[in-house]
């Protein structure tokens, strides 16, 4: 991606978002830079995951625009959504990982569906795996791996592309809190590494022990919050 330190890499401008009659989200101004890490936080129901679906055009905003990754998504053909997703590497909560393939060919899915030379994929996949300090699980079944274990997974899928932004959606929502700082310690170190991070959290105890930029959903707008 060719996003230079210091650019934007998220930028919405009166952005607002309606379900039927209920407005969700209204005028929201953010912007996320190059290299930064965010935390989005809120009540449930709050519109975060409404705020994502934006970053990622699952939904389209009522009014105002969204840009991610150099692409207007406001005017974003549905043929070039895969090309801005490629862009994007995506954290869940719930891992979403195919439970008939192994640790390897998880991570390696999304290469072979866009075309690349199994030299290539071999390359990147153990170049992700590596990362996530996963290489020698690269055989094992998700059912074989521990929870913490299968998120290192999610991430090393979510960096195969070598994305400019990491969209992280609860990533320690389900997991003790021993495997919840070391996925926080690799996040944190892929952060140092250059890669812009905005991730939702509900877990106020890590925001506190990973201290960063906090933004909050509270009646529809967003703020930027300091811990008290």
């Amino acid at each position: 991606m060719s996003v230079q330190n210091g650019e934007h890499v998220i930028k919405m401008d009166g952005v607002k978002v309606q379900y039927g009659d209920q407005t969700v989200l209204n005028d929201i101004q953010f912007e996320l830079r190059n290299g930064e890490f965010c935390y989005l936080i809120g009540k449930t129901g709050s519109g975060k995951s409404s705020f994502l679906k934006l970053l990622y055009r699952d939904i389209k905003p009522a009014t105002g625009s969204v840009r991610v990754a150099d692409m207007d998504l406001s005017n974003l053909p549905d043929r070039k959504v895969p090309l801005l997703r490629r862009r994007l590497g995506i954290i869940f909560q719930d891992f979403q990982l195919l439970p008939d393939r192994n640790a390897y060919e998880n991570v390696a899915f999304s290469l072979k569906v866009t075309g690349h030379k199994s030299s290539v994929i071999k390359e990147k996949v153990m170049e992700a795996l590596g990362q996530v300090g996963l290489s020698h699980k690269r055989r094992s079944m998700p059912n074989d791996l521990s929870g913490g274990e299968q998120q290192r997974v999610v991430i090393a899928r979510a960096l195969v592309n070598e994305p400019g932004i990491l969209l992280a959606d609860e990533p320690t929502g389900n997991l003790d809190p021993e495997a919840s700082r070391s996925i926080m310690d690799l996040l944190t170190k892929i952060n140092h590494r250059g890669m812009a991070i905005l991730m939702v959290t509900h877990d106020y105890n890590i925001v506190r022990r990973y201290p960063n930029r906090i933004t909050q959903i509270r009646n529809g707008s967003l703020v930027e919050k300091r811990l008290q």
